[in-house]
């Protein structure tokens, strides 16, 4: 028996799309919408009202907008840094979760799209959340996926690993319970065409002799080394080639309910009205589709 996502036979399915900064990703994904569209952008939503450019999107495409400032809420609570690190902490992510289902109530979302939005929070288990990750989720290492994690964290482990190229991917997000990695463990409707790496002229060699130096503890604003330069252009490089590509049609699917899981948890895919088991499906350049098999 076949789980779609979506219940794509009410009406046409309504999104809330989460950022934190940006937003070039929900810019990209608004600017493709369309009258016969077959989903509906239905609110914006900011934990980082006075840095993102929510505001700014929300004006040119006419929606509402939820701001939620995260490091604020922290604050009125006695904490200062925004972690998940102390019991503390934790308690006061579960608060603004909370606050935040209540903002998002009167708009009856069917699916929400995560387009940079840095919090983690468990508004994943509430409906289906579209994730698109900079890390290509097909590829595994010692029975698991290995380009996990946050930020850019994918990047570095793909240069560490002396990759070639890279892709981005689209996942159904996973609640969180304790590790950044276990919501990169969903459904993985799409991965991009391969972009190449660029190494900006230095080696693998290089790259190694940068890592072994570091600290174990990461410092405050990031190791600033070779490393997390080269971490940075791949990141704009894939966002580009990546995931503007993936993302708009991966959406444009999902939401006409192309996607579903069978009793296992394994994916299928509606290819020319007929239900496919896969592992995922690469999304082209030019508009191509792969489906790769399961």
């Amino acid at each position: 028996m076949l789980i779609p996502f979506l219940n794509t036979n009410r009406r046409k399915p309504g999104a809330a799309i989460f950022m934190s900064g940006s937003g070039s990703n929900a810019e990209k994904l608004l600017e493709q919408q369309r009258q016969d569209s077959p989903w509906q952008p239905l609110v914006l939503v900011t934990d980082r009202p006075e840095i993102s450019r929510a505001r700014e999107l929300a004006a040119r495409f006419g929606l509402p907008l939820i701001e939620h400032d995260i490091a604020v809420f922290y604050r009125e609570r006695g904490e200062n840094k925004v972690t998940l690190l102390s019991e503390s902490g934790r308690r006061i992510r579960s608060e603004w979760t909370e606050s935040l289902r209540g903002k998002l109530a009167a708009f009856q979302v069917d699916f929400g799209i995560l387009a940079g939005f840095v919090p983690l929070s468990n508004i994943t288990s509430d409906f289906p959340c579209l994730n698109v990750h900079p890390g290509d989720l097909t590829y595994i290492k010692e029975g698991s996926r290995y380009l996990v994690g946050l930020h850019k964290v994918p990047l570095e482990r793909a240069l560490l690993d002396g990759l070639s190229y890279l892709r981005s991917s689209v996942i159904i997000a996973q609640a969180y319970t304790g590790q950044g990695g276990e919501m990169d463990s969903g459904p993985l409707l799409g991965i991009s065409a391969p972009v190449a790496v660029d190494w900006n002229g230095y080696s693998h060699t290089d790259i190694m002799k940068i890592y072994s130096g570091r600290t174990a503890q990461r410092p405050s604003g990031g190791y600033r080394d070779l490393l997390d330069e080269l971490a940075d252009l791949n990141l704009e490089r894939l966002k580009c080639q990546g995931d503007w590509v993936l993302f708009p049609p991966v959406v444009d699917e999902f939401a006409r309910g192309n996607y579903a899981l069978d009793d296992s948890g394994r994916l299928y895919y509606k290819n020319n009205g007929a239900w496919r088991k896969i592992l995922t499906v690469e999304y082209g350049q030019k508009g191509e589709k792969h489906l790769i098999p399961d």
